[in-house]
């Protein structure tokens, strides 16, 4: 049950519209189900004889006072306004339920407190079988305001009692960091133009997408820009900088054919200008990277810092906090960078978790500044080099599923339900992305005595997971990951043993995958050597190394055992 309160000042206009036909013919019979006072209170939808400007002067009655009283004037945002809405799927309620419901919510929120006979004038008027219109006047019988400070909250805490009570379903509360909820006529625009999101939605989407790739408040706004997206800054009065921003799609106007603009804080809490300053502060743009001869590194560094973040969850709760909103943005960077199967999970992922990324808990920035490095490097890298790329996603879910629990630990309700979507978009992405490439580490899997020379290494590295790793499925695409880590310089028995502490492979379900996308995700160490002595010895000189007597690699090895063995 979803209540959305909102102010303004024209009774009569919201009359109207509460009991006219609606912006597309879909309000039927409407009529008031609960009032101040049923007997006092016209009803336009019932009684022929009742106007809307009488059901306004009958509410407005106490406002008229007060505005007497001072002079003329009525005081500002006097009308209260809250729809009520049940969960898709949930029962009809009767009027006598919704009326109930009703007094429940203005007492609750202070508009008509239990008992209180000087409170408020309202009304709920029913034009539809899923919800209700609470309508009230914000000047009470004796003249004072109501007291109706975080009115919201307490709506949206005596709707989980009644979603309890009526046997309803359950929605997950919030903590005021969630976005604005959508209007009907928002949503109205976007399908009368054929659109799946509106506008505002589409502009929080951008915003974050370009804040999770740019290290400036200059290169946010450029970005911006160049998408066709209108920007207006907010310019303070003494020092003359920044103060606030707007963003307006590209096509979309009012009747006037004027931008609608939105404010940076009203897409999203955190899109607020001061918000993105922390985050960006982070940044600069010396921090560029300048090219690597291993285009894979660029994509080592990012899981080796989402494998860290994950263990940050432990520690300090700001510190965490700082680490999800980084990972929102590494998620929103892994999406741009990823080509090919699963890319819509992952920019799917990314947009859940936006709701993720933030929490009443204030978020320690600087905690997470070489996550939001190596975030930020993804834009930059080359190309995308297959495994590592994977291995990257494999790492993004873990730390989705423990975001999930790290949030639902600490009672965000909303926040775990979006972290826990934003995994199985991820689980849906690597499951796209690595299949093939597990199908084919297995088929070229090393021969059978090298295969149990590496299930040997497996025994003694990890003797506690071994039985669980060598009958995992996934175990000949692990000895071929092995194989090859072997002739990239590493030592099988040393990488196991360093690969072996974090928590995932004790609790996965597929050890053997894990280790795969973990040994993976390791340094050339040959190839790194080579470059180092390349760089020493000089432009120019004759290498010394003869190629008489050619050392043989471990996986050459293996592919020279595999082919005698298929030929017998």
């Amino acid at each position: 049950m979803v209540p959305d309160i909102s102010t303004g000042s024209d009774t009569r206009g919201l009359i109207a519209y509460l009991f006219g036909p609606g912006r597309r013919d879909e309000h039927t019979d409407a009529h008031v189900v609960a009032a101040w006072d049923m007997a006092g209170a016209p009803d336009p939808g019932r009684d022929p004889s009742a106007t809307y400007t009488q059901l306004a002067r009958r509410l407005d009655h106490h406002v008229d006072l007060r505005a007497r009283e001072l002079g003329g004037s009525k005081p500002a945002q006097h009308v209260w306004h809250c729809p009520v809405r049940t969960a898709p799927g949930d029962r009809y309620l009767t009027d006598t339920e919704w009326a109930d419901i009703a007094r429940r919510v203005v007492a609750a929120t202070g508009i008509a407190p239990e008992g209180d006979e000087k409170g408020c004038r309202w009304i709920a008027v029913r034009h539809a079988d899923d919800h209700i219109h609470l309508l009230a006047t914000t000047v009470r019988a004796d003249g004072r305001r109501p007291r109706t400070h975080r009115d919201g909250q307490r709506a949206q805490r005596e709707c989980r009692k009644i979603e309890a009570e009526f046997g309803l379903r359950q929605l997950k509360s919030g903590d005021l960091t969630a976005p604005r909820t959508l209007s009907g006529a928002e949503h109205a625009k976007a399908r009368r133009k054929g659109r799946q999101a509106t506008s505002r939605q589409w502009l929080r989407e951008q915003a974050y997408t370009v804040a999770a790739a740019v290290r400036t408040e200059t290169e946010y706004f450029a970005v911006l820009e160049s998408l066709g997206i209108k920007v207006k800054t907010r310019i303070g009065p003494e020092a003359g900088d920044v103060i606030g921003y707007s963003l307006a799609a590209p096509d979309d106007t009012n009747a006037r054919g004027e931008p609608i603009w939105y404010g940076g804080s009203k897409l999203a809490p955190d899109l607020s200008i001061n918000r993105l300053r922390e985050r960006l502060a982070t940044q600069g743009m010396a921090d560029r990277p300048q090219g690597m001869t291993d285009p894979a590194e660029v994509w080592r560094r990012a899981e080796s810092a989402v494998r860290t973040a994950r263990t940050t969850l432990d520690s300090d709760d700001t510190a965490a906090q700082g680490h999800l909103d980084a990972f929102g943005d590494t998620l929103h960077n892994l999406a741009l960078a990823t080509k090919g199967p699963g890319q819509n999970d992952l920019h799917a992922a990314a947009t859940a978790f936006d709701r993720a990324r933030r929490s009443a808990i204030r978020a320690d920035h600087q905690a997470a500044t070489a996550l939001r490095q190596a975030a930020k490097d993804l834009v930059h890298a080359s190309s995308e080099p297959g495994g590592v790329a994977i291995a990257l996603v494999f790492a993004a879910l873990h730390l989705a599923r423990a975001a999930a629990k790290w949030h639902e630990q600490r009672g965000h309700e909303q926040q775990a339900a979006a972290a826990a979507q934003a995994g199985a978009f991820l689980q849906a992405g690597y499951e796209r992305a690595s299949t093939p490439v597990l199908t084919g580490l297995a088929h070229h899997s090393p021969a059978p005595k090298v295969a149990e020379r590496y299930a040997e290494v497996v025994r003694e590295a990890l003797p506690t997971d071994a039985d669980r790793i060598l009958r995992d499925p996934a175990w000949p695409a692990l000895a071929t990951t092995i194989a090859k880590a072997e002739t990239a310089g590493h030592n099988p028995h040393h990488l196991l043993t360093e690969l072996q502490a974090e928590r995932e492979l004790e609790t996965a379900k597929s050890p053997a995958q894990v280790l795969v996308w973990r040994v993976t995700a390791q340094p050339n160490k040959r190839q790194a050597a080579a470059a180092m002595r390349s760089t020493s010895s000089g432009m120019g000189k004759v290498s010394t190394t003869s190629s008489a007597n050619p050392v043989v690699a471990p996986s050459q090895a293996v592919q020279e055992e595999e082919r005698r063995r298929r030929s017998r």
